[in-house]
């Protein structure tokens, strides 16, 4: 039995976590199978935007399986943590766009694979949080570096060192999420987005994507050099002259041929 999903229509692809008895848990096997997901969506040309949700009405992650972690030593522990991290790594580092659909609870493992996504939807129902100190435990898959990044040190600290719930509503307002809607309005506010992506050049994109990563931590004069260094690459391409030519003929980009 396969616990991912994967549908692809109009490029877009939906990658759909189907483990509604746990919550969508993860374990070991359905980190494997997402991360394989992931892959194939990246490598498919028909792909443009991905778009990431759990099954059910209940839960995105719930975070990942306790009675797995309950048995660990240290050794295990530093293994299972790798492949999360490798996770959250190969969803963040993915040149096409990735939605997360927070349709639910997004709790540990869970918020953090939202964290890696470059766009995140919550539901009116979605809840928030890393309760790791809870469990005697710390954020593992990359919530202590991503979140304080999202929404400030000091909010990042105090979400992590008191392991509280936070509903979509203050997730907006702290900016870990980018829109909050109803939840049967979750499908279609995600598809709309993708759809506005969709009609923008994929390799601008994934250049924008990894601008924006790499970025991160740079001064800003290193910051500016990185970003007009693919600036000035991109007008070697079809697409650059494409989108050029477009706009002076006043007509449509075609860049997904």
């Amino acid at each position: 039995m396969s616990y991912i999903l994967t549908e692809i229509n109009d490029q877009i692809a939906w990658i759909t976590i189907n483990r509604p008895e746990a919550l969508n848990a993860m374990n070991p096997i359905v980190i494997s199978e997402l991360e394989e997901a992931f892959n194939s969506c990246t490598e498919e040309s028909s792909v443009g935007v991905i778009i990431l949700t759990g099954s059910g009405d209940k839960s995105f992650v719930a975070g990942a399986d306790i009675k797995t972690m309950q048995t660990m030593g240290p050794d295990e522990a530093l293994s299972f943590g790798k492949v999360g991290q490798k996770l959250t790594v190969t969803i963040e580092n993915s040149p096409k766009p990735v939605i997360a659909a927070v349709n639910g609870f997004a709790l540990g493992g869970g918020c953090e694979i939202s964290l890696a996504c470059h766009i995140r939807v919550a539901s009116e129902t979605a809840k928030f949080g890393q309760p790791e100190v809870l469990l005697g435990i710390l954020p593992g898959w990359g919530g202590t570096q991503r979140l304080p990044k999202l929404v400030g040190m000091g909010i990042a600290n105090e979400i992590i060192i008191t392991g509280r719930m936070i509903n979509a509503t203050e997730a907006k307002e702290i900016g870990l999420v980018n829109h909050v809607v109803p939840i049967e309005e979750l499908k279609e506010k995600c598809e709309e987005i993708a759809m506005q992506i969709l009609k923008n050049g994929p390799n601008a994109i994934a250049k924008s994507l990894e601008c924006i990563r790499n970025g991160v931590g740079l001064t800003t004069k290193d910051g500016l050099k990185m970003e007009v260094k693919y600036f000035s690459k991109l007008f070697n391409t079809e697409e650059t002259k494409e989108g050029l030519s477009a706009f002076v003929e006043k007509r449509a980009p075609n860049f997904r041929k």
